[in-house]
């Protein structure tokens, strides 16, 4: 007979086996014997009435319904895993010194830099304020990181995070510079387009994730900021970036502004569900700045 409820057990169970293909494989990522899974997947398909997996001599494939289950279990396992980091968070249980409210607040590294400042000043000046704990990331990190609850609070810039599932508040509008060899023939320019900087032919566009891939072209794939800086610095790539990121450029680069590149929209993002004092006080400040 099916059922509408599922253990976190089973859940982790069945990713493993979703993501490995392969009993195997899943059974040593969990730590234990392959009977015992085998049999706790079958239990779980009869208890929902449904093929969760096509078995062959070849291998495991999922079937629709797997890949469904496989979609809605890690959103399930995040959940769950987000509402534990931030209860024991809001009790002061996971934090030095003793119980006090705690935020964490994700924020690309080195980016937002005079905002971060004003927002951090601002809020530290209201009464009751909780500690905000900063959480620099790597590119488009934000959400996952709100997601799986090891933030409780991002900010996070359109159209290069996504802010689908999130609260959110518009923060800052800012044009986009190129970042550029200080020593290459377009840095001497008062402005630029994005055409004039999209066919570089010595010098290839950077290339930033989305989504957790990256788009096609010759360009370098970007995992962080360093990296970024240390290409450009070296002559092997130009970016494209909102007009706050100055604040990291190095001696080596030059910034100049585009004049038809679209806006970046900086918002403070949170999980929809929240219901944390300390985090609607922040988001308040954040809003009068």
């Amino acid at each position: 007979m099916a059922v509408d409820t599922l253990e976190t057990r089973e859940l982790r169970y069945f990713i493993a086996v979703a993501e490995e293909l392969h009993f195997g494989r899943a059974a040593e990522r969990l730590g234990m014997a392959q009977p015992p899974l085998s049999r706790a997947i079958q239990q779980l398909e009869r208890r929902l009435g449904v093929s969760l997996l096509e078995r062959n001599r070849r291998g495991v494939s999922l079937t629709g319904a797997g890949e469904v289950l496989l979609h809605e279990g890690r959103a399930a396992l995040d959940a769950t895993t987000a509402a534990a980091r931030r209860t024991r968070r809001a009790g002061g249980a996971d934090g030095p010194g003793g119980p006090r409210n705690r935020l964490v607040l994700a924020v690309k590294a080195a980016g937002s830099h005079e905002l971060l400042h004003k927002l951090l000043d601002a809020y530290a000046a209201e009464p009751d304020a909780a500690e905000i704990e900063v959480l620099p990331c790597g590119i488009g990190e934000q959400e996952g990181l709100l997601r799986d609850g090891r933030a409780d609070v991002a900010l996070m810039q359109a159209p290069y995070n996504s802010l689908a599932g999130f609260d959110s508040e518009e923060l800052l509008t800012e044009g986009q510079i190129a970042i550029l060899p200080a020593r290459h023939p377009l840095a001497a320019r008062k402005t630029l387009s994005l055409a004039d900087v999209s066919d570089v032919p010595d010098l290839p566009l950077a290339r930033w994730p989305r989504h957790g891939t990256y788009p096609p072209g010759p360009g370098p794939e970007i995992h962080d900021q360093t990296q970024l800086a240390q290409l450009i610095a070296l002559g092997r790539t130009v970016a494209v970036i909102p007009d706050s990121a100055r604040a990291w450029l190095w001696a080596e680069h030059t910034a100049v502004p585009l004049t038809d590149a679209p806006p970046i929209v900086t918002h403070i993002a949170w999980p929809t569900h929240s219901h944390s004092l300390a985090l609607a006080g922040l988001i308040r400040t954040a809003a009068q700045l």
